[in-house]
């Protein structure tokens, strides 16, 4: 009895974990190794100078930004000379296909949206600068054919809060 019951726990779990996988689920860890002393943080305006353009893409990621800060951490965004300053520029918004359908039509069945962003960070308490940096960071997501208006702003939206993980793991998280 205890033999069958145990088999029924472990494929429960086993189950439970296919499922949360499947759907998706991200883990992710708040609070990271932020500085004792850190207190404050400053978002920049990022500047989009992309060749192709979103009109809000460069306030959503802007936003997008100190939001994940916000939620994630203790610290208090002030306007200008935070003790952690994000600045930066969008560099890349590109649409390309992902993969072409079958047959000989050159269409493409699905493609792929891809934002960069050029992000400077600066630790101000950090005499020695190691926990700066300048780096660029891109994430993609894919929509089915060619077309993008019709997922635009949600992709816009899957791939700002991607790039401000990427962003706040870089600067606090030490990985």
């Amino acid at each position: 009895m205890k033999s069958v019951r145990l088999k029924l726990h472990i494929t429960i779990c086993i189950l439970v974990s296919f499922i949360v996988v499947s759907c998706g689920v991200k883990y992710s860890f708040t609070g990271g190794s932020i500085p004792k002393d850190m207190k404050t943080y400053s978002v920049l305006y990022f500047e989009n100078l992309a060749p192709m353009v979103y009109t809000t893409l460069s306030q959503n990621f802007t936003e997008g930004l100190k939001e994940r800060i916000r939620t994630q951490s203790t610290l208090s965004q002030v306007n200008a000379d935070g003790d952690a300053i994000f600045e930066g520029t969008i560099t890349g918004y590109t649409i390309s296909p992902a993969s072409v359908g079958a047959g000989n039509n050159d269409r493409a069945q699905n493609s792929r949206l891809t934002i960069t962003v050029k992000v400077k960070y600066t630790n101000k308490l950090d005499q020695t600068g190691e926990s700066d940096f300048e780096e660029s960071f891109s994430q993609f997501k894919e929509f089915p054919g060619s077309d993008v208006t019709a997922y635009e702003a949600n992709l816009n939206t899957e791939i700002i809060k991607m790039l401000t993980e990427d962003i706040y793991n870089k600067a606090f998280a030490n990985w």
